[in-house]
């Protein structure tokens, strides 16, 4: 695949001018809680746009490599639901008010943005001339699948070394100032605890970037293609969270499905790998089948979550009453 110069600055220029007219409705006028249909409204438009995205794809480049787009965006948009889990203890820990927690998450992500993309640029380059890596992509992956089964990475927010060193070289206000970054305070400039959580959210979503980028260099090795799917699924994440919201605690198995996606591209990985090298017995698994297996996962998983909770809900109902009456 074969993508010029001026087909990438489109597309990133595109996304970029999205996400400033975004943040210009998040900064116009005052500030606003994030309502339910709002969010609605944005999750659909983002995923729209990814859905138009892959038909052009499919238009200019044919079915594979619109295939190789949809397999990739649904798998990081999937993977992208382990980092909400994180956004909310992130946000419960810094006290953000939610009249803020939009823009918050908004320059947040585009930094995340910025720095998978040179994760992207040098992972595609490695790829390209260290053949073995797929082996250990492969492996990496399957790692991730067993610990996540065993619950290892559920894990709360820990500061990284960004977010420390933020914290030391910069003066920080006890409290938020409104939404500012910054501020000055007895002739003294300061930077706010808003720019602290978007430095801790941005840095956050690029640790979870080294599983699902070599997921989805499991499913194609286009950087255009894996950077594109990656940036899709990272604009709509903002509106994901606020219309999810107290619906993450009810899906328990989701963990499970994202496992066994990991685990499956991860066999992918390496058994395209083997094929490459010419091992007769080692099959190619077809771009299909991949997105079969990624979408059918996430929707029994949903579906099973929400069934045990409803039934978890109906079981706490039917034994509220005889506490209470022995009480």
């Amino acid at each position: 695949m074969d993508v010029s110069v001026w087909a990438w600055a489109a597309v990133i220029g595109g996304l970029l001018v999205v996400l400033a007219v975004d943040l210009w409705i998040v900064d116009r006028g005052e500030p606003r809680e994030f309502t339910m249909r709002q969010a609605g409204f944005w999750v659909g438009f983002y995923v729209g746009l990814a859905i138009l995205f892959g038909i052009g794809l499919f238009v200019v480049e044919g079915a594979d490599k619109a295939g190789e787009f949809l397999a990739g965006y649904l798998t990081e948009y999937s993977l992208s639901v382990d980092n909400l889990f994180v956004f909310y203890i992130i946000m419960g820990r810094f006290a953000v008010p939610k009249l803020y927690q939009h823009k918050v998450l908004l320059v947040g992500v585009l930094m995340a943005l910025v720095m998978r993309g040179v994760f992207i640029l040098v992972g595609a380059a490695a790829l390209e001339r260290f053949s073995w890596l797929f082996y250990v992509f492969g492996a990496f992956l399957l790692y991730t699948a067993i610990n996540m089964i065993r619950g290892h990475d559920q894990e709360e927010f820990k500061e990284n070394l960004l977010l420390r060193v933020v914290r030391r070289v910069f003066p920080t206000t006890d409290g938020f100032v409104g939404s500012k970054v910054t501020t000055r305070i007895n002739g003294r400039r300061m930077v706010t605890p808003m720019l602290i959580v978007m430095v801790a959210i941005g840095t956050t979503d690029l640790l979870f970037a080294l599983d699902s980028i070599p997921a989805i260099f499991g499913l194609t090795q286009e950087a255009f293609i894996v950077f594109t799917a990656n940036a899709f699924a990272l604009m709509g994440l903002r509106q994901l969270y606020f219309l999810l919201g107290g619906l993450l605690q009810r899906l328990v198995y989701i963990s499970y499905g994202l496992s066994f996606i990991l685990g499956f591209i991860g066999v992918k990985l390496i058994m395209d790998a083997l094929h490459d090298s010419d091992v007769s017995w080692a099959p190619q698994v077809p771009i299909w089948v991949s997105l079969s297996v990624i979408g059918v996962t996430m929707v029994v998983t949903t579906v099973a979550s929400l069934i045990k909770a409803k039934r978890d809900k109906r079981a706490g109902d039917a034994t509220a009453p005889a506490e209470v009456s022995q009480g």
